[in-house]
Parts: structure tokens; C-alpha cells; sequence
């Protein structure tokens, strides 16, 4: 029988994820995939694994998990302790795992989201070529709960050691997110641009993997009146009628009306939008050509 992973503790939400599926955006289907994606590509790299296949992406208070077979695992992302059968293991490494053995990830205590892989990766029937849970088409294999059991492939490689791994969150509690503007931001008042780089917004609690959604002032329009729907990309920084913009993220719609100030340029920046927690206060600065 191949190896598997029973759910013990299924947290907030877990999900599983991979690079997602790109190129189905005319199908209305968003690219979704690893909100961080360095710390997923380091997990994988960790336990020997090519960057494709698919791990465990927790929010906030981790998972815990029961291995049918011995196997090495690595915890990446947001920092947390880790513990195999209550004992503490190693965050950042990999970790030999025994049969039956219980690895549980505990809640972060810097940033959101861990990043778990398994030898082999998560091995669930991949959808339009992903993994991936896509929370805002359904697509993919559901949320982890309690009890599930997912299997795992076979292992690829040799498990890895990193010199240093990146610990995410944004420094001093800003985050900074560089901006090309465009392609409606002539819809806003000439002082937008400069408002957005002022640093009086902070992340929302409503944010998720659809959107990192800000509060703050409301950024005034100067063109009244909404689009005709057209495409919007990852990164998309959206303004909503309430003047509160929006940072698309994975599982963004493909399509929007509401118009784009600016979009977020590099996926650096990307990975700590999908870390910020909260009340972080968030800056948006112009892009360097």
C-alpha cells in the first residue's frame, strides 16, 4: 500500500497546493497555487522533491498529521514550532519521520502560512493539470478536515539542507509593495498615487487567498460610472466602490469592472502579501524601471 497522511488536526484552513494552473484564464479559471510560493519551493527542495509537486499550505494555526509510513517531511513559511509525537523537531530542515508517526504544525508566530512537504508530495488527483485548492472556483481537492487521508508518491530525491532560510513577514511590521501604475489609474484623482505610498493603509481581517483587502482612506475617483468587465491579472490592485483597494492574489477572478489602479510588480512582494497579517500597514511605492 502506498504511504498516506491521516488528518488529526486539520486547523484553520489547510489546503493543498502546488505552482497552480496557469494559462485557463479565458476559461475563467484563476492560476491559484502557493500563496508563497519561495516557501513551498523550499520545502519541496528540503525533502527532495521536484517544485511541481504539491504540499500543504496551513493559515495561521498550522495542522497536525499521522504518516502511514516513514517519510521525511519539512516545515517552511511562517515560523512555528514543530513536533513529531510531541517531540520538537526542526523547523527549516527535513525531518525523518518513523511509521505512525504524529507530525503536528503548530501556530505561526511570524507571518500566516506554513508551507508542509512530504518525499513524494501530496498525491491527489491533479485537476486542469493542479493540485491546487482553488477557493474561489471550487476546483481541486477540498480543505483539509479531521480524518481525511491523502496519499503521498513516491520519494524523488535525497532530502536537502538550506544555509539560510528566509523567514517571511513584512520587516517592522510594513509592507511594502511596489507598483506599476495602470491601466485606469487616470479613473483616480491626482493625489491617489501618492496616498497609496503614504503608508496609512493596514491590511483587513477579511482578507484571504482571493485578495489581500485594505483598510484606510478611500481613494477618490475622478471617472464616475464602473467598466464593461475586463481581464485582470495577479498582483491587480483593485478599487472597489468603497475606495479601499484590493491586492489580487492566487485565486482572484479572471475578469473584474471595478478599475485597476496599479499592479504589484514581482512575486517577492506577492509572497509577503500572502504573509501579512491583520492590521500590518501596507505601502505602495512606484516600481523601479
Amino acid at each position: 500500500m502506498s504511504a498516506r497522511l491521516t488528518v488529526v488536526r486539520a486547523g484553520a484552513l489547510t489546503t493543498v497546493q502546488d505552482l497552480g494552473r496557469p494559462g485557463h484564464a479565458h476559461l475563467g479559471v484563476p492560476r491559484s497555487g502557493a500563496l508563497d510560493r519561495p516557501a513551498h519551493l523550499l520545502a519541496n527542495r528540503l525533502v527532495g522533491n521536484p517544485d511541481g509537486l504539491a504540499t500543504l499550505e496551513t493559515t495561521v494555526n498550522g495542522c497536525a498529521v499521522c504518516v502511514s509510513s516513514a517519510v521525511t517531511a519539512a516545515v517552511t513559511g511562517a515560523p512555528c514550532p514543530v513536533r513529531a509525537d510531541g517531540r520538537p523537531v526542526a523547523w527549516g530542515a527535513p525531518v525523518r519521520l518513523p511509521a505512525g508517526a504524529v507530525l503536528d504544525v503548530g501556530a505561526a508566530t511570524a507571518g500566516l502560512r506554513s508551507y508542509v512537504a512530504f518525499a513524494g508530495g501530496v498525491d491527489v488527483p491533479p485537476v486542469l493539470g493542479s493540485r491546487s485548492r482553488d477557493l474561489l472556483s471550487g476546483l481541486g481537492p477540498e480543505p483539509l478536515a479531521d480524518g481525511v487521508v491523502l496519499p503521498l508518491g513516491s520519494p524523488c530525491g535525497p532530502p536537502a539542507t538550506a544555509d539560510a532560510v528566509r523567514r517571511p513577514g513584512p520587516p517592522r511590521g510594513e509592507l511594502v509593495l511596489p507598483l506599476v501604475p495602470g491601466p485606469r489609474d487616470d479613473w483616480f484623482a491626482p493625489g491617489a498615487l501618492a496616498a497609496l505610498a503614504g503608508g496609512r493603509f493596514r491590511v483587513s481581517a477579511a482578507s484571504n487567498r482571493i485578495g489581500l483587502r485594505t483598510e484606510g482612506p478611500a481613494l477618490e475617483r475622478v471617472v464616475a460610472g464602473e467598466l464593461p468587465s475586463e481581464g485582470m491579472v495577479l498582483g491587480a490592485v483593485q478599487v472597489p466602490p468603497d475606495g479601499r483597494p484590493v491586492v489580487f492574489l492566487a485565486d482572484h477572478p479572471t475578469t473584474g469592472g471595478y478599475p485597476v489602479i496599479g499592479v504589484v510588480d514581482g512575486a517577492a512582494a506577492l509572497a509577503e502579501a500572502g504573509q501579512a497579517g491583520p492590521g500590518v500597514r501596507v505601502r505602495f511605492v512606484p516600481a523601479r524601471g
